[in-house]
């Protein structure tokens, strides 16, 4: 089945959104478009401050008291109590509107660090039974055999005997497994992974990530990740939203990322990972600076740090220019009569040894 042929099951258009700080506005997100089908594992990506988290918390309408949302919708579909197809913009919906329909029942997050997602002063079974009542109204008993399923199904170990284990008994890798068990007490349709392994060692991580594919795959879980860590995406990802200063700047299939990158920023993140298979190489990194986003952006953000900037990129902001149905890229090096410009020849190396790999 193709992607266009897939049920959506977020649409976010057009979304800008805005902070009031001492030393002025923040135009932190600038007219975001993205659309996430139903069973697909979305990653976004990009530096630290490339408005990943803000973009998709405010899917949730977790906000700052200083944050505003300038225009722009979140379209968000799924099915009610009695079965029946509902679409909301979730921006149009009230605080309390969102916590009783929305947050938890259909919509779960997970935070990077599971120590101060976890109450401290309670057992890990009352923390996951608390969702459970509160959002389905089962009985005690009920809420507690769900709890102990969600314990099983997230691979905890004696999980009767766990049941009563306050967090500070767990290890950090058990512990965000109870994370993931509170984020799927409700059997949510869509869930946002925040940096989930961010805070664990490599060994522990890979094996979180395995645990939410193989939930995935017997749930039919829709998910988001937010990661700065390509390693993760590749692990994970069917398709991949690059970030830059508010704006998309490319999104594609992990494929089209991976081996067939096309924006410039793109190219500056792939080849920023340490090459393991060529020890002598140089490491790059993208020079210069993120813009300050204090002042208006005039053409493409990214043109101050980009050696394969044309004069029009100081003038004007490109356009989402399609290379297929499913990749897309804001460069104006995409455009037509524009200089064709390969990408860094270290770059498409490495990827020709990638590609050897997986065909071998």
């Amino acid at each position: 089945m193709t992607t266009q042929e897939r049920e959506t099951i977020l649409r976010i258009s057009d979304l800008s959104i805005s902070f009031n700080t001492f030393a002025g506005r923040v135009n932190a997100i600038r007219g975001v478009d993205l659309t996430l089908h139903r069973g697909e594992t979305l990653a976004i990506v990009g530096e630290s401050g490339s408005g990943k988290s803000v973009t998709v918390k405010s899917i949730l309408g977790i906000r700052s008291s200083n944050e505003r949302v300038d225009h722009g919708s979140i379209e968000f579909s799924y099915r009610d109590e009695s079965g029946q197809p509902v679409t909301r913009d979730l921006l149009k919906m009230s605080d309390k509107q969102l916590q009783r329909q929305i947050r938890g029942k259909h919509i779960a997050l997970v935070f990077q660090d599971p120590m101060t997602s976890l109450n401290p002063t309670m057992t890990i079974g009352a923390q996951i039974m608390e969702g459970v009542r509160r959002k389905k109204g089962v009985s005690r008993q009920a809420a507690r055999a769900r709890s102990l399923e969600l314990l099983e199904l997230v691979g905890i170990p004696d999980a009767a005997a766990r049941y009563g284990h306050y967090p500070h008994q767990l290890s950090g890798g058990m512990r965000q497994r109870v994370v993931i068990a509170i984020a799927l007490a409700c059997d949510p349709d869509l869930l946002i992974c925040d940096e989930p392994t961010t805070a664990l060692d490599v060994t522990v991580q890979a094996k979180i990530l395995d645990l939410i594919k193989d939930i995935q795959r017997k749930t039919g879980l829709t998910v988001i990740y937010i990661t700065h860590d390509l390693g993760v995406v590749a692990r994970v990802a069917d398709t991949v939203a690059v970030m830059y200063a508010g704006k998309l700047v490319e999104r594609g299939t992990v494929q089209d990322i991976f081996y067939r990158p096309a924006h410039p920023y793109t190219w500056g993140l792939l080849l920023s990972v340490p090459d393991m298979d060529d020890p002598q190489a140089k490491l790059y990194t993208i020079p210069g600076s993120p813009p300050n986003l204090l002042k208006p952006v005039t053409g493409d953000a990214f043109a101050p740090r980009n050696e394969y900037a044309l004069a029009i990129d100081s003038q004007r902001e490109p356009p989402m220019f399609q290379i297929t149905p499913e990749h897309a890229a804001a460069t104006w090096l995409l455009c037509p009569g524009a200089p064709d410009v390969p990408m860094p020849a270290a770059l498409q190396r490495r990827i020709e040894h990638m590609l050897k790999e997986v065909q071998a």
